[in-house]
């Protein structure tokens, strides 16, 4: 008999690689989804798809027991909001009535895995001796980071000893990501641009190798509340992926350094203007000083050493197959 996991957030971006690497485990997958999300794509994948109301812990333990999962991995967040009221609700709220559930249904739960981010700690001075590992403070930059943090004390003060992998990925690439894209757009245009000169250090995570270790935070025996960094395990400066899309699209580009304080007061026009809107604009204060934030090196040893987790993609092998994907399926022409 397969084992059950209920996975949140199946529809987004690390969702469909997510279901697809669940299933490959031989896993039945059901995947939580609202009822206008997009799920041709993953439809495949997914033995069945439930709507349960995520913030309603008294309806999700419900359909924890008729169900009885095994697995759950809560990967579902908001990553922009025009209030911080607004995500704190969502990547807080939801994750309390899950874990609340979770932990109060009687079924034969075995673990869950809740991805958090590496935004939650925040970055470090360029010259710091060391990476950025579990034991570091939390100091992050956004709101999307300081709703991170909030979730992650949130599951220390009212979960300590619930049977959870907290994951902290660094910045995720691969096919179907559409943030990160918008630079390869601008980069197929001919165009390498920076905000100001000072260097950084920067590190990122396949898709394909953080979904592997997401269902290993499920699979992989632990004791309690686990925390884990997650990256590729290496460290690049700010120009290694423009030097790679070169190298692959084999497209010449101009480097452009702009200053900045114009860049910042064009965060700031911007965040003026769309203050009535309900969208966020692309950049605004606090997105840029995360963009130029100076260390985002990760130690991800822990991770190795209790999950066995071992990246398969450098950012080089990575962008080659997220380019490739790009190019094949016309986001790129």
């Amino acid at each position: 008999m397969k084992k059950k996991i209920f996975i949140t957030g199946a529809s987004g971006f690390v969702g469909s690689h997510l279901v697809e690497a669940a299933q490959a485990l031989g896993l039945e997958v059901h995947a939580a989804v609202r009822k206008s999300s997009k799920i041709a794509d993953i439809k495949p994948f997914v033995d069945k798809f439930v709507y349960p109301n995520m913030a309603d812990a008294e309806e999700l333990q419900q359909l924890f027991e008729a169900e009885q999962y095994h697995y759950i991995i809560h990967a579902a967040a908001m990553t922009k909001a025009k209030e911080e009221s607004q995500m704190r609700q969502v990547n807080v709220g939801y994750t309390r009535a899950i874990l609340t559930a979770a932990t109060q249904a009687n079924m034969p739960l075995e673990r869950i895995t809740y991805v958090s981010s590496l935004a939650a700690i925040g970055p470090i001075p360029y010259a710091s001796e060391r990476l950025i590992d579990e034991s570091f403070p939390y100091q992050p930059l956004t709101v999307y980071g300081r709703s991170k943090q909030e979730s992650e004390l949130m599951i220390r003060q009212e979960f300590p000893t619930a049977p959870v992998s907290v994951m902290r990925p660094t910045a995720v690439y691969g096919p179907r990501e559409k943030d990160i894209f918008i630079l390869f757009e601008t980069m197929n245009k001919g165009l390498d641009p920076y905000i100001g000169r000072s260097p950084q250090k920067l590190s990122f995570i396949y898709v394909k190798d953080l979904v592997d270790v997401l269902l290993q935070g499920c699979i992989v025996p632990q004791e309690g509340l686990q925390f884990y960094n997650l990256s590729d395990g290496e460290v690049y400066s700010r120009y290694a992926m423009a030097d790679i899309f070169k190298t692959v699209i084999r497209k010449k580009l101009l480097r452009v350094h702009v200053p900045f304080s114009l860049v910042r007061g064009v965060a700031a026009l911007s965040q003026r203007l769309y203050r009535n809107s309900t969208k966020t604009p692309v950049i605004y204060p606090e997105r840029l000083h995360e963009l130029t934030a100076e260390n985002w090196g990760c130690d991800i040893s822990r991770a190795k050493a209790q999950l066995g987790f071992q990246p398969k993609f450098d950012l080089e092998q990575g962008l080659k197959a997220s380019l490739t994907w790009y190019k094949e399926n016309n986001w790129l022409k």
